[in-house]
């Protein structure tokens, strides 16, 4: 309930970050849910805004491809498929194909493993790439567009942002922070403007509050393991959330900010969940922040480099197109978290 929510705020204000709490109940406004990631967490946006298409209004993308990319091509494995026509083609010939991902969609429609792909012309859609970003090549990024337009969403819903100076990773202001040009941990690099904010005003154009970049509302460390049911999902015990102040009454909508490989805070700690920009634009615009969390793994199930799934390794033995159907165990876990903050 939001009252003894409210309670427990009041007994941690002086260490929300002490120990693990359950995901508190928030009352917030479902219909308005939004995702976005960079590298593998662009692609597990990509992913859920299309099984789950009915219930999320808008998708960004940095640095990430389209629905269902590991499944392009039949020639090769899916991890094959994913580390080169997903990441580094050596030529649009071989690389990401908008095209081919929304006939796999509306397949999977067809099927009902997803959502119907109709949803997908209501939503709005932010791609964006850099000219030095070597880990994921623009041409793949620039399917994320193509995507959509084959879904039959407007123009004007699609935001195609190329920032020529850019390596792989979420743009800030930050002076802390990296170079524009690199690539590398944290992932977070200083390109002179914040990317979260850019994402998160096309997503919600009529939210046009405005953003002095600090963040005064409650970050919450919570127990994401009760949302965990495989233990293929190399999903963290613990996970992170933002709530404004504003938003301890209900009423707010809900972000899902995907954290990069190698960018989950078993990695880089707090860089990305309390400095990529979100929660300053939350706090100005009624907006709840979920920040789920991956980890690495070299055993079962092998992700190294701590990898939203984009590939199928939380598959098992299911078959190799769940990880991007709603059976899929990472995403089963992240709407249940959402469905948690939707509670009164």
């Amino acid at each position: 309930m939001i009252l003894s929510t409210l309670l427990t705020w009041t007994a941690l204000a002086g260490a929300a970050m002490a120990e693990n709490r359950p995901l508190p109940s928030l009352g917030a406004d479902l219909a308005q849910t939004s995702v976005s990631g960079l590298g593998a967490g662009g692609f597990m946006a990509a992913q859920l805004a299309v099984a789950y298409s009915s219930r999320i209004v808008g998708v960004g993308v940095i640095g990430g491809g389209p629905f269902y990319c590991a499944g392009t091509y039949q020639s090769g494995s899916l991890i094959e498929v994913a580390q080169t026509t997903c990441m580094t083609p050596f030529s649009s010939a071989v690389g990401a194909n908008g095209a081919v991902s929304y006939q796999n969609a509306r397949r999977f429609a067809v099927d009902g493993r997803i959502d119907p792909t109709g949803n997908l012309q209501r939503q709005r859609v932010y791609a964006a790439t850099g000219g030095l970003d070597d880990t994921v090549k623009s041409m793949v990024v620039e399917q994320v567009a193509e995507f959509y337009r084959l879904a039959g969403a407007p123009a004007a819903n699609i935001r195609y942002v190329f920032s020529r100076e850019a390596g792989h990773g979420i743009s800030t202001d930050n002076p802390d922070d990296p170079p524009c040009g690199m690539t590398g941990m944290p992932y977070m690099n200083n390109c002179g403007f914040v990317q979260a904010h850019d994402v998160l005003r096309h997503l919600y154009p009529e939210r046009t509050g405005a953003v002095d970049g600090s963040a005064r509302g409650m970050l919450i460390r919570f127990d994401q393991s009760e949302f965990l049911n495989n233990p293929r999902s190399s999903m963290d015990d613990e996970a992170y959330v933002y709530v404004p102040d504003a938003c301890r009454d209900g009423g707010c909508a809900v972000h899902v900010a995907f954290h990069g490989c190698r960018q989950g805070a078993s990695d880089v700690g707090s860089r990305f969940y309390r400095g990529a920009g979100y929660n300053g634009f939350a706090d100005a615009n009624r907006l709840i922040v979920l920040y789920p969390q991956v980890h690495n793994s070299k055993g079962i199930p092998f992700n190294p480099r701590g990898c939203w799934d984009f590939w199928g390794y939380s598959n098992g033995h299911q078959p190799d197109w769940t990880f991007a159907t709603r059976q899929a165990p990472q995403m089963q876990a992240v709407m249940a978290m959402i469905e948690r903050l939707g509670r009164k």
